[in-house]
């Protein structure tokens, strides 16, 4: 069986599961705990979260965890669809004909403007779960975050490129002034970062702030608008300034944030990228070139096998592999790592592809923790194949 076909087992369990699923930090939603006194004690929520997301058993159905739709996992599918959409526009329906994708397309668009958080100065969107932060902080549902803010901004820009309704763009653009007006700033003796959620959140975590960078400069691209691209570059510089002399970056400026791993990595160097493309400023090409560098000669092993820290492989999260593939694609570099990506693609469907057709959380030392996560694993590893089929079936 080829990757065509892996792909066409994917699709079609996500397609049967209607992108509805579980997360693996959904412990929350738990109709049980709900109505326990444990819900208003911050460390009983932290380690029911945790419970959740470290066992191999699904307890989900067992304590009345519902499967949902997560609006950063409806992003990464709408772009998905996006890439099959190009495939077909260059005459290989292999995955679909233009109107069957375009209907799909349509959707996920509605859907995904239907699940925006509301009261905020621009279109932005959340979790379908209360999430209990390690650092004391508590995010109900729908609290918008730049992280899934930008996946689902990209996936309605993705569809109106093809859709082409107005209605998309003029919602889409306003979420440029929800990271302006309401996601806090930390100043840096260059720039600053911005924060993860409103008002509150953490502020130190530079895969999110660059992740604003890039929405922001994708919109000023469309719109023009130079507050967007300065805000933008000061994000930049902040976390340029912050990458370490080897080109890696640890995960935040926090004690507890002082790790470095490999899909958060290829988040910085996606985010670089993008603003370099959507605002013409190169000032920062070697700080790319440095860190794409350290990213592939550190994180993935000679059988294709994917790390997640930059010295240790264990735990093998479904998210390494796919951001490789969508890094490659998206900052041009496939052609020049075209074997690193048939490796890690061929390994990951290998070790990590049920017979069912969906993919594993984690693969870690002495089990594999096989739970069918909607948002982290299947949305991730279905966007990152779209981009490898694009580029090897259809790319135009």
């Amino acid at each position: 069986m080829n990757a065509v076909e892996y792909f066409k087992r994917l699709k079609t369990y996500c397609e049967q599961e209607n992108f509805k699923g579980w997360d693996p930090y959904d412990g929350l939603n738990s109709k049980v705990f709900q109505v326990t006194p444990l819900k208003h004690s911050k460390f009983a929520r932290l380690a029911w979260i945790q419970l959740f997301k470290r066992s191999p058993i699904n307890l989900r159905p067992l304590l009345k965890v519902t499967k949902g739709y997560n609006p950063k996992g409806i992003g990464l599918f709408l772009t998905g669809y996006c890439n099959l959409y190009k495939i077909a526009g260059s005459g290989n329906t292999t995955f679909g004909s233009t109107d069957e994708l375009e209907k799909k397309i349509t959707h996920l668009a509605d859907l995904l403007i239907e699940l925006q958080s509301e009261g905020y100065s621009g279109a932005c969107w959340g979790y379908n779960f209360d999430w209990q932060a390690r650092g004391g902080l508590f995010f109900p549902a729908g609290t918008p975050n730049v992280v899934a803010t930008t996946f689902a901004t990209y996936g309605l820009l993705d569809a109106y490129s093809i859709l082409g309704n107005k209605n998309i763009k003029n919602t889409t653009v306003t979420a440029a002034e929800f990271v302006i007006n309401d996601l806090s700033r930390t100043h840096k003796e260059e720039g600053f970062l911005f924060s993860y959620a409103p008002r509150f959140g953490n502020n130190t975590v530079y895969n999110a702030s660059l992740l604003a960078s890039k929405l922001l400069a994708r919109i000023y691209s469309i719109t023009s608008e130079e507050d967007y691209v300065q805000a933008s570059r000061q994000s930049v510089v902040a976390c340029c300034n912050a990458q370490n002399e080897d080109g890696s970056w640890r995960y935040g400026e926090l004690s507890i944030q002082n790790w470095i791993d490999s899909f958060h990595t290829g988040f910085n160097l996606e985010a670089l990228y993008d603003y370099q493309k959507y605002t013409g400023d190169d000032s920062f090409a070697a700080h790319f070139d440095k860190g794409f560098q350290y990213y592939v000669d550190t994180f993935f092993l000679g059988d294709g096998t994917p790390k997640y820290y930059h010295d240790e492989v264990y735990p093998i999260d479904i998210h390494s592999p796919a951001q490789l593939l969508m890094t490659l694609y998206k900052c041009e570099r496939f052609d020049n790592n075209e074997e690193l990506a048939r490796q890690v693609s061929s390994w990951t469907i290998e070790n990590m592809q049920d017979e069912s057709g969906y993919f594993y959380y984690q693969i870690k030392k002495l089990f594999k923790n096989k739970i069918p996560y909607m948002r982290w694993s299947q949305a991730w590893i279905f966007c990152a194949l779209s981009y490898h089929l694009r580029e090897v079936y259809g790319n135009n």
